[in-house]
């Protein structure tokens, strides 16, 4: 069984639901990552889904568009990132990690070549926002051989029958957006992510965590009520801007939300 599939396993079965955090690698700069990332296991984070910093992140609001931003100003690449990760696997083999970004970047490496450094790095899988299913057969193989899963985005815009297109291909776990716009927006409708994650659970027997819009415990309690995880990113990656000029205090206060958060899904 792969990492991904174990920590979901392991939560479901304790009657919790899976935590995933995300934050930028090198924001707000490169040596506060790995250290940010062994708080946030600590804390209790099952998956950390790690951002490769885009010039162009045309799904993320205002607070990880920055974090791209400062880390770009550090000249992170995606071989940086996978360098991270790999840090971060030689004292943890138990936390999952998900590189989340835009095809661009896997584009300029190459598939084959990025799904083999990803491997040796560690990943247990990748999300690619801009990546569309029919585009994803030599990316999906190329990481499949590898036990790595190709995560997908579904969205309330999305209809039934493209969803069932696209859980036809997906792996490791379902990402639902569960709103009408981009990351840390604030208009969360519980009762209907509800409903739909209830309707896309009919679709697949894969896992289903739910990102975008929570931002603090009340809103992840609620919502690990009903998903098979719960994401959160934005608010996180906000905090480690707010602390640029401090790095050092950056690993105790991301473990400090992620506790919060982890004790407010457990209670539900």
């Amino acid at each position: 069984m792969s990492r991904l599939a174990t920590r979901f396993a392991e939560r479901r079965d304790s009657g919790s639901s899976t935590l995933v955090t995300y934050l930028v690698a090198g924001d707000p700069a490169p040596s506060v990552t790995v250290a940010a990332m062994k708080a946030l296991a600590s804390a209790g984070v099952d998956v950390i889904e790690l951002g490769i910093p885009f010039s162009d992140p045309e799904a993320e609001g205002p607070d990880i568009q920055a974090g791209c931003e400062r880390a770009l100003a550090h000249r992170v690449r995606l071989r940086d990132v996978l360098d991270m990760v790999a840090t971060f696997r030689q004292s943890d083999t138990r936390t999952a990690v998900v590189l989340m970004g835009y095809l661009n970047s896997v584009e300029a490496m190459g598939s084959e070549r990025f799904a083999e450094a990803a491997s040796e790095a560690g990943v247990d899988g990748v999300i690619l926002v801009n990546l569309p299913p029919e585009e994803a057969g030599p990316l999906r193989s190329a990481l499949q051989q590898r036990g790595i899963d190709l995560v997908f985005l579904l969205a309330p815009t999305t209809t039934d029958a493209r969803a069932k297109r696209v859980l036809e291909q997906a792996s490791g776990f379902v990402y639902y957006v569960s709103l009408k716009g981009t990351t840390g927006a604030g208009n969360l409708d519980v009762d209907s992510v509800r409903e739909r994650v209830a309707s896309l659970r009919s679709m697949t027997p894969l896992p289903i965590a739910v990102g975008f819009g929570i931002r603090d415990g009340a809103s992840a309690r609620r919502v690990a009520q009903f998903a098979d995880g719960v994401v959160v990113g934005s608010v996180l990656v906000r905090g480690m801007g707010e602390l640029a000029a401090t790095p050092e205090a950056i690993p105790a206060a991301v473990e400090a939300l992620a506790r919060e958060l982890r004790e407010a899904m457990d209670a539900a």
